[in-house]
Formats: C-alpha cells, structure tokens, sequence
C-alpha cells in the first residue's frame, strides 16, 4: 500500500468522490484538494467534507501535490493538462480515469513537463450516479484498474500508483493504450450505446402506446434504463474519442444481429438455441471470475452508504 503527501482530484463526480471516501477510509492520503466547474459541487463537497480544501481553478488545487487525479470527461483533459502543468510540483505523478486511454495520452501528454509522470489509467468500477454525494468507498473493491503507462514510464512512480490504488481494494492490471480501447469497446463503450439506442427505441414507442412501454417495463429494459442513464457528457466523448475502436465493434455487432434476424425469420431453432446457449456462458464466466454475483436484483439493491 502507497502513500501520498496531498492528492488533488480535478473533477468530483462519483470516481472522485469514492477515491476521496477510499482514501480517507485507508489513510491513504495525508490531505486531498479538489477543483469543479461548479460552484455548487465545489460547496457540497467542501460541506460533506469529501477534501480538505476546494478550488475555484485546476491549477490551485495541484499545487504541492505528489498525486494529481483527471477526474474530467476525456475531451476536457487537454485544456485541464495545459491549464496545470506550469504549478506541478516536480516529481509528481499524473494519472486520469478516462475510460479511453490512446486519445487521453494524445491529448495530455504533449502538456506535461519532463520532471513529471504521466501513467494513465481507467477505474473499470461505476454506477449510473453522478456528483460528490454520489461515491462510496468500496466502489472499487475486486474491481479492475487497468493503467496504461507509455513506453520508458518511470518504474517506481507506476509502482507508487498500483500500491496507492490496491490500498483502496482494486485489482491491478497494464496493458498498451491501443489494446485497451479495442478490449473497453466491447466490454463498455458498445454496450452502453446499445442501451441508448434500444431507450431511444422503446421512447418513440411510448410516445404512440400510451405510456405502455414505461408501465410495463421487464426487467431488461430496466437494466437498458440504467446504464442509458450514465453522464451524457461523459459518453459522448468517448465514443468521439474511440471511435475506430467502437465503429469496428459495432460492425461485428450488426452482423451477428443480421444472422439472429436470419435465424427467427427461417426459424431455425436450433441456431438460436446453441447462440443462446453459448452466450450464457460469458454471463457464467463473469460471475465466476467475482465481477458480478447471480443475485436477481434488477438494479433494486440496497442504495451504497455515501456518506463520508
């Protein structure tokens, strides 16, 4: 487990928020900062007591930090990184929670001074909350934290961050920025953007069914709600930002969407049976491998306790 002197978090939605609960629950940190656009979020998260003290700009907050968090959408991190890196403390590491990795490097390394560490990296952790009341301390507990660091990284800062983020319960892995956005296409980026497209689908249907849709809605529907409900600001960036990634993912999809369409059309049962069948065991796999439990919940679990 790893230390810091002072951790400035840029941005206090839910990752930051439960990064500041996580910290202060395993002392992690000897005083966090904090900046938002918001002058409200900046309030609240100086009345919950989330960070020490709060900033109207990014550049105050990193000041005398030895740990400086991007906790901003992926389009915003450029103008963040040019904004910081003249008060950067030398020495001090620079990572982000974006969850695309190539266009962030691309848009914050050029910023950063040579007597600072840049190792990107992606919380694979989140709910469909925003906002400082919104984090919880064990949000990332046995979830993965993928980093990217670039060629030639500065060893012992890389293992300064795994230890400070496996204090806070996550699982730690690296992998080439490229490689990572191909993986977050298919395991996040694609699916939210099914769910935004089958809410958009069920939301014309309401409007000609009467409310139907919304009444009535089963349990994988609800489940589509939930992730369509995630930062519209957050998504739209990174399909912007990923889109060779997602576009190529999204082909693969409507191919296989084409071949089930065949397959109910000529009622081939069997097809649809061992497609099923196959897929299942993915859904087993996951819960297998701890990211997921069996429980029915339908997104009706206990709401986490955020206090701090």
């Amino acid at each position: 487990m790893s230390r810091y002197n002072k951790v400035a978090l840029i941005g206090l939605g839910l990752i930051a928020s439960s990064m500041a609960r996580a910290m202060r629950e395993h002392d992690l940190a000897g005083a966090i900062s904090g900046h938002a656009r918001s002058a409200q979020t900046r309030q609240t998260a100086l009345d919950i007591g989330l960070v020490d003290t709060v900033h109207e700009t990014a550049a105050q907050a990193v000041q005398g930090a030895d740990l400086v968090v991007l906790c901003v959408p992926v389009g915003a991190m450029g103008a963040i990184a040019a904004e910081i890196a003249p008060h950067l403390a030398p020495d001090a590491t620079v990572t982000d929670v974006g969850s695309v990795k190539q266009a962030v490097i691309d848009a914050v390394q050029p910023h950063l001074p040579d007597n600072v560490h840049f190792v990107p990296g992606h919380p694979l952790a989140g709910t469909e909350q925003s906002g400082p009341r919104s984090g919880f301390a064990t949000l990332f507990v046995n979830r993965w934290w993928l980093l990217t660091p670039q060629e030639g990284a500065d060893a012992k800062a890389v293992a300064r961050l795994r230890g400070f983020l496996e204090g806070m319960g996550a699982n730690l892995d690296e992998m080439d920025a490229h490689h990572h956005d191909l993986v977050l296409a298919v395991t996040s980026h694609c699916p939210h953007l099914i769910a935004y497209t089958m809410v958009g689908v069920a939301d014309h249907m309401r409007r000609v069914s009467h409310s139907e849709i919304i009444k009535y809605s089963a349990s994988g529907f609800r489940d589509f709600t939930r992730i369509a409900a995630s930062d519209p600001t957050m998504w739209r960036d990174v399909f912007l930002t990923n889109k060779d990634a997602t576009l190529d993912i999204l082909g693969r999809f409507t191919e296989e969407l084409f071949m089930l369409q065949r397959a109910i059309r000529m009622e081939d049962g069997d097809l649809l049976h061992s497609y099923f069948t196959r897929t299942r065991g993915i859904r087993r796999s996951i819960i297998e491998a701890g990211q997921d439990t069996d429980a029915p919940d339908f997104g009706r679990a206990a709401k986490p306790d955020t206090s701090v």
